[in-house]
């Protein structure tokens, strides 16, 4: 299960992506208002993606957010391990966050690891080859 930080992350870069072709910037109290989602919390989910390189922000007049890359390159699997760390259901099995379960005596010889691997690798081919701009072409995203 996703965050619901992850959740307003791609409800407001879905909201960016709308936006990318024409270059305009969005304020966070725009995005906020069209997703509902409190703008407090949003601010910090916006700078989160953009200290990771996902978005550029502007100060003053015209400023605003808008998505440094374009969408066709942003991966929901990107955007999640930036706001929610690993994807994988448990740390034994993360590709990118890998961690040793502490009460198992043998990774190998384990019961559940197997399953968790199904689990991530089910995940992981839906996140990897899902995109931003394929989420709003697809009407994936609220509008």
């Amino acid at each position: 299960m996703i965050s619901k930080k992850a959740k307003y992350a791609l409800k407001a870069l879905t909201q960016l992506t709308r936006k990318f072709e024409s270059g305009d910037r969005m304020l966070i109290a725009e995005i906020a208002e069209a997703e509902n989602i409190p703008k407090k919390f949003l601010e910090a989910i916006l700078l989160e993606l953009r200290k990771n390189g996902l978005l550029h922000s502007q100060k003053g007049k015209g400023g605003g957010y808008r998505l440094r890359i374009a969408p066709s390159e942003i991966t929901i699997a990107k955007v999640l391990r930036i706001v929610d760390g690993p994807i994988a259901p448990m740390l034994c099995v993360s590709l990118n966050f890998y961690g040793k379960c502490e009460d198992c005596v043998d990774e190998v010889t384990c019961f559940i690891r197997p399953m968790m691997e199904k689990i991530r690798d089910a995940n992981l081919a839906i996140y990897e080859h899902t995109t931003l701009k394929d989420m709003v072409e697809n009407g994936v995203a609220s509008t």
